[in-house]
């Protein structure tokens, strides 16, 4: 691992539209396989492949809470802010410290159970979400794809938040059409869970043949289906499973977020305040 220092003039960074984003880290150990971020490694002058870098931003310029107020802000959209180097840098426990007294809508995406750490400073934060990213049940798979906590890990730290008081999210992404089982992690997470996203495979870039060639491999039986999807660009079967899903949401009473339609759902569901936080 390639680790470097690398000073920034600012954590936030604002997006497209009214929200801000804040990402601790430049690269990410987890070396997911499909990670859609592996576009920020032609930015940072790395030969190393992604996931074999990281460079730990440093910033001595505070967070400025007046310009958040109200704003949805989301630790991390191109990182993972627990990967395993926070543990020493604690670059991500450094932002929450400037975050304790905000009134900005806080939002932390991670696949790891470090987070569980800040688990203090994350209850004197006033609207704040922690959304857990898992894919499957099946740990064979998971480590096939990521090197991120495992996946009773994740699910126990979505209930350590939960019980907690602290705003729970399943992000179940990426779906692997026929090998997800989403209506299993459902029924296994739905008490500790006060909100799920659901988001498609989408492959693209360099990760594409990798992940086709995976799939031909271990799953050679749904290699006509990636196909059709993913070289010949027919998503009947992707739209389907899509309606399914939501669905058995709306008879199940799950409170959830579509991201299957990508380009479409993605300004209206960030034109939106993140979370529906619970009351302290």
């Amino acid at each position: 691992m390639i680790i470097k220092e690398k000073e920034t003039k600012d954590f936030l960074t604002r997006t497209k539209i009214e929200s801000f984003a804040i990402n601790p880290y430049i690269g990410c150990p987890h070396a997911c396989k499909y990670c859609y971020a592996t576009f920020m490694k032609r930015f940072t002058n790395h030969p190393e492949p992604w996931g074999d870098f990281l460079d730990v931003k440093i910033c001595n310029k505070k967070i400025s809470l007046k310009r958040i107020s109200g704003k949805n802000v989301v630790i991390s959209t191109a990182t993972d802010p627990y990967n395993p180097y926070e543990k020493k840098y604690k670059v991500t426990r450094f932002i929450l410290e400037q975050l304790v007294d905000s009134d900005c809508y806080l939002q932390i995406l991670t696949k790891n159970k470090l987070v569980l750490r800040d688990l203090e400073l994350l209850k004197k934060i006033e609207n704040v979400s922690v959304a857990l990213s898992i894919n499957t049940l099946d740990e064979c798979f998971r480590r096939d794809m990521d090197k991120a906590s495992s996946i009773k890990q994740r699910i126990e730290t979505l209930k350590t938040l939960h019980e907690n008081n602290i705003y729970t999210i399943l992000f179940m992404s990426p779906i692997f059409i026929g090998i997800t089982p989403w209506k299993q992690i459902i029924e296994e997470t739905k008490d500790y869970v006060d909100e799920y996203w659901f988001e498609n495979l989408n492959l693209r870039g360099t990760y594409k043949k990798e992940i086709l060639e995976y799939i031909e491999k271990k799953y050679p039986e749904l290699l006509p289906l990636y196909n059709q999807i993913y070289k010949f660009s027919d998503k009947k079967a992707l739209f389907d499973l899509d309606e399914e899903i939501l669905e058995y949401c709306k008879w199940n009473n799950i409170n959830y977020k579509d991201y299957f339609q990508h380009e479409k759902v993605i300004k209206t569901v960030n034109d939106t305040i993140l979370v529906n936080p619970k009351k302290k």
